[in-house]
């Protein structure tokens, strides 16, 4: 097969693309649809390096979970061979290195047979920023590509990801050293997660008011459900603030005995209590010119409270048994599960130091709102389990993302980082396989939930439905198509909107009617596009 040199017309058409005002995800596709017409191949991946690590930020031909994962430069062959080059490298047909795509190309399913694989690595000012890789099902495609076609598909990717880099690094008003950056952001990734994986809208949402007051200074209260990422949502507000370089102390307030509250967080002298055998530096004093996160504020005892409010007010603290108090210069980030501002009009907690610590409140989504994010994390958690359970590949079925989609996830994030977890142990079982797949039979207690969900909303004979829902409007014809889907919604839709009328609009009436939980059926509603409008009258009499 005889390749054909990239044209000029995609040439020009690309470097307009840099030019004007293309968001980042444009650029990116537009590329690999550039590459994928110059040259034929059933995979293309844009990845960028940071520190030890290659994350994926564009793919055409892989399954999206690809997104979500961060790969070990090291721990893959293929790349630390094309990262260690300073030329394309064309993998033999018959390499024995594992690809790091086993089992994730859309256009095959298993093991990867024989196959044509190259890498490119991308430099800018001789310095490595990425690598573009291309996979065929076709071997020894690649093999006659002209090098001048080679040479400019790397010129025009490491532009386009350069370009990329110095608009974000611009958008973010980012003056601190590249290396400083590279050295923090890998730290936090191999800290327990330390990435904002997704790119649904309450996720960018979420991302843009972290990158506006980050800077700022501002005492940040951070709310939401458990398990949704709010510890990772303040190590991401240090990072990029101006005290990065500064400590980041975190305290659990739930976890703190309440005798010893003070000592831990303000430090004591020898003497103070019984067992205050030697002085102990407390927490705001070990923070001093960075950041104290202050998770399950809301736990703190009220006294204590009173105590946070003046080091707030005055960046004083004072040592448990010492007179004299002691300047510290501290942020103050925290978070809660609970609604404080319930928690203040109940008394439980004081409505000054509410008002002080949310200058700027920050509500982390639950799982459940953040469409599409679900398959990009599971990515990411796959990759990690891989890795600590020495697996060559892992993957999932696109029947098992089906149903992590469906799921509801009240433990939100860390709940799909468990099932993951789980999954791929059970996956593994006692085989060594090439590749290890996670299936539904893997995630049997989710696939049992989503079914009870569904069938919790199937109309019962005691609700007192007129009988003939079920039937109206549904007319099949003998041998036409049927979309069970769009069927399924439509009489969904049809039965919640009536139980609602019926009702006069009231979730819960209906909800128990409907044999479900009540948040269920809101959510349900709002994907049907069902919601309830109330009017106000104004009586003439």
């Amino acid at each position: 097969m005889t390749m054909i040199d990239i044209s000029s017309t995609a040439l020009i058409e690309l470097a307009l693309d840099l030019t004007n005002s293309l968001t980042t995800k444009d650029r990116f596709d537009r590329l690999l649809s550039t590459v994928r017409r110059t040259v034929s191949c059933d995979a293309v991946v844009l990845l960028h390096v940071q520190g030890e690590r290659l994350k994926p930020l564009a793919q055409q031909g892989l399954s999206k979970d690809s997104l979500g994962r961060r790969f070990d430069i090291q721990a893959h062959p293929r790349f630390e061979i094309i990262c260690g080059s300073s030329t394309p490298v064309r993998f033999a047909a018959d390499c024995v290195l594992p690809d790091p795509y086993d089992g994730m190309l859309l256009a095959h399913t298993g093991d990867l047979p024989v196959h044509a694989c190259m890498g490119l690595p991308l430099l800018a000012d001789d310095q490595l920023i990425g690598v573009l890789t291309l996979d065929s099902m076709t071997p020894e495609v690649f093999d006659e590509l002209p090098e001048r076609t080679l040479d400019i598909i790397s010129a025009m990717s490491a532009a386009t990801l350069k370009t990329a880099i110095l608009l974000q690094e611009l958008e973010s008003h980012s003056q601190n050293s590249q290396e400083l950056v590279a050295e923090l952001t890998n730290e936090a990734l191999v800290k327990d997660g330390g990435e904002l994986i997704g790119d649904s809208p309450v996720m960018l949402k979420l991302k843009r008011e972290i990158d506006m007051v980050a800077v700022s200074g501002f005492s940040i209260l951070i709310e939401g459900e458990t398990g949704v990422g709010k510890e990772l949502v303040a190590r991401t507000l240090h990072r990029q603030s101006a005290r990065s370089e500064g400590p980041l102390v975190y305290v659990n307030c739930a976890a703190l005995p309440e005798n010893l509250i003070e000592s831990e967080l303000f430090g004591h002298v020898k003497g103070a209590f019984t067992g205050a055998d030697r002085n102990r530096s407390g927490k705001f004093s070990l923070a001093d010119g960075g950041t104290i996160f202050l998770d399950e504020i809301g736990e703190l005892p009220l006294g204590v409270q009173s105590k946070l409010l003046r080091v707030l007010q005055s960046q004083e603290i004072q040592v448990v048994g010492k007179d004299a108090t002691e300047q510290v210069n501290v942020r103050i980030l925290a978070a809660t599960n609970r609604k404080l501002k319930l928690e203040v009009s109940e008394g439980r907690f004081r409505a000054d130091l509410y008002h002080r610590l949310s200058v700027y409140p920050i509500s982390v989504p639950a799982l459940r709102e953040r469409e599409g994010d679900v398959t990009m994390l599971a990515g990411y958690f796959i990759e990690q389990i891989r890795r600590k359970l020495g697996i060559r590949q892992l993957t999932i079925d696109a029947s098992a993302i089906s149903i992590l989609n469906r799921y509801d996830w009240p433990g939100n994030v860390r709940e799909l980082e468990h099932v993951i977890g789980r999954a791929a142990l059970r996956a593994k079982g006692r085989g060594n396989q090439a590749i290890v797949r996670i299936g539904i039979r893997h995630i049997e207690q989710l696939v049992d939930s989503v079914a009870s969900s569904q069938d919790n909303l199937s109309p019962s004979a005691s609700n007192g439905l007129n009988a003939d829902l079920l039937t109206s409007g549904l007319v099949v014809e003998k041998g036409a198509s049927i979309g069970l889907k769009l069927e399924t919604e439509t009489f969904q839709r049809q039965l919640i909107t009536r139980v609602l009328s019926q009702e006069s609009g009231n979730w819960s009436a209906a909800a128990k009617r409907l044999q479900t939980d009540r948040a269920n059926l809101s959510r349900l509603a709002k994907r049907l596009g069902i919601s309830v409008t109330k009017a106000v009258t104004l009586s003439t009499n």
